[in-house]
């Protein structure tokens, strides 16, 4: 198998390559750590605004956790079939190319992770200046902080990243679980103006802007796939950790919303500016505000150690691929990490927290940012599934998608109307981040150029290098 042989390599060249090491808790621990994020905090009262019922809310989260477990199980077949630390960009570039997969990995570089990991501090920055403000620039001196900091300790080893990860996404899990019995236990009842219901239109359109909402609140759970070489036992077990993450956030995301309902109504809901502030203050008094404030803070926190962990697996993969970007393709053996990928993936996410300081709409901004691109390579990935089973079939499968090709197509078809409503509904971010997309074409062309002049050059030996020829084989 040529990256067997060219992780061997690597090895001898004391480069050092990726090695099970994560255990089923670890794997767990990232997955909810980035799903639970600090989103659970904010979209329930714009979800809550266009729903006509509570139980319709509630039947529009539990969707949400379907659509998100139809995407897991797509995900599941391609990260135990191919276990890469590029995770989609591998499976884009099995299946569709080098083209599309050369173009989503300069998304992962300049769009996807490193504009998530801004909008994680700036949330961070929001919330600990509450706590602690440090002048007029508090918010972005705490998002700063946070990428120097997070960048630091993954660089020092994955154990420490994973460590950290382990301990924050316990302590969110126990916040959330926090405000979910407070809701459902210590507030007092709503009177009859309070539990009325709110007015709201009941057409598909305001449904399927809830639907938004919603599934960016789940968004995240993808990032699995780039550790997908680096999980212990069976290649089944990456499939299972990501499905039993995805029931568990679910769980959660339905009780902490019945709590929010419980303790605030309907109308309550649509109504605020900060659903679970005023469900705390509601329940305990203004202590509750400092508590909430420590608490998203903690899940912003989780949420960004996570992706910086997951996204440098995709630059580390891609510059095992590229002649441009090739100085990513390190994999440093003592911390057992891309320690290159971490540092450019810290200084990009830098220069785009310094973006969101100038138009002084950070959140908004990285939303807009990162939102259309997404979908679109979520999209390429469900037909990178389709097109792997035709082209692929003798290919070990330990974890095959049900209802095949029903799933898969499914998936397909949320990923587009998410694509379409993200492009529909938001403003300047969103074209700043396709025109980013879209210089990674002139790279791609420059990149392609140089390859072929390589290839050209090359001896018969060199030119049947996995990183100047497109990978073929079966793991």
């Amino acid at each position: 198998m040529q990256e067997q042989q060219a992780g061997d390599e690597a090895v001898k060249r004391g480069e050092g390559a990726p090695s099970p090491s994560l255990r089923v808790v670890d794997v767990m621990a990232l997955t909810v750590g980035i799903v639970l994020g600090a989103g659970i905090f904010k979209a329930p009262s714009l979800v809550a605004a266009q729903s006509a019922s509570g139980e319709a809310m509630l039947l529009t989260w539990l969707l949400g956790g379907v659509a998100s477990l139809v995407g897991a199980l797509c995900y599941a077949e391609l990260a135990s079939a191919w276990p890469h630390p590029g995770g989609d960009y591998h499976y884009l570039y099995r299946a569709l190319g080098k083209g599309p997969a050369f173009l989503f990995a300069w998304a992962r570089l300049t769009v996807i992770p490193t504009g998530s990991i801004a909008l994680l501090a700036f949330v961070f920055g929001d919330y600990a200046t509450q706590l602690f403000p440090l002048g007029p620039y508090s918010s972005p001196l705490y998002a700063t902080a946070l990428v120097v900091g997070l960048t630091a300790v993954n660089i020092a080893g994955l154990r420490q990243g994973t460590r950290t990860q382990n301990l924050l996404t316990a302590l969110e899990v126990l916040g959330v679980g926090a405000v979910i019995i407070v809701g459902l236990l210590f507030t007092p009842a709503l009177g009859p103006a309070e539990a009325a219901p709110a007015p709201a239109a009941s057409s598909g359109t305001a449904w399927g802007l809830a639907m938004v909402f919603v599934l960016l609140t789940y968004g995240g759970w993808n990032e699995v796939a780039y550790l997908s070489s680096e999980v212990r036992g069976s290649r089944r077990t990456i499939a299972w950790s990501l499905l039993a993450s995805i029931g568990l956030v679910t769980a959660l995301y339905l009780l902490v919303n019945v709590a929010y309902l419980r303790g605030l109504g309907l109308a309550g809901m649509a109504d605020s500016e900060a659903v679970a502030a005023d469900l705390m203050q509601r329940a305990v008094g203004s202590g509750g505000a400092l508590v909430l404030s420590v608490l998203i803070a903690i899940s912003a926190l989780t949420s960004a150690n996570a992706t910086v962990l997951t996204g440098a697996r995709t630059h580390y993969a891609f510059g095992r691929d590229s002649v441009l970007f090739n100085g990513l393709g390190r994999w440093h053996a003592k911390a057992n990490g891309p320690s290159r990928a971490l540092l450019v993936q810290g200084a990009i996410t830098l220069a785009l927290v310094g973006l969101g300081t100038l138009t002084r709409q950070g959140f908004e901004t990285m939303v807009e940012y990162t939102a259309p691109v997404f979908w679109l390579f979520f999209l390429l990935t469900g037909v990178s599934l389709m097109v792997l089973r035709v082209r692929e079939p003798a290919a070990p499968r330990p974890f095959r998608v049900p209802l095949y090709p029903l799933t898969p197509l499914l998936f397909i078809g949320i990923c587009a109307y998410v694509l379409y409503s993200s492009l529909a509904f938001t403003g300047l971010g969103a074209l700043a981040g396709l025109a980013v997309l879209g210089t990674g074409g002139v790279l791609l062309a420059v990149e392609t150029a140089r390859t072929r002049r390589a290839t050209t050059a090359a001896s018969p030996k060199a030119r049947s290098s996995p990183r100047l020829q497109r990978t073929k084989e079966a793991t």
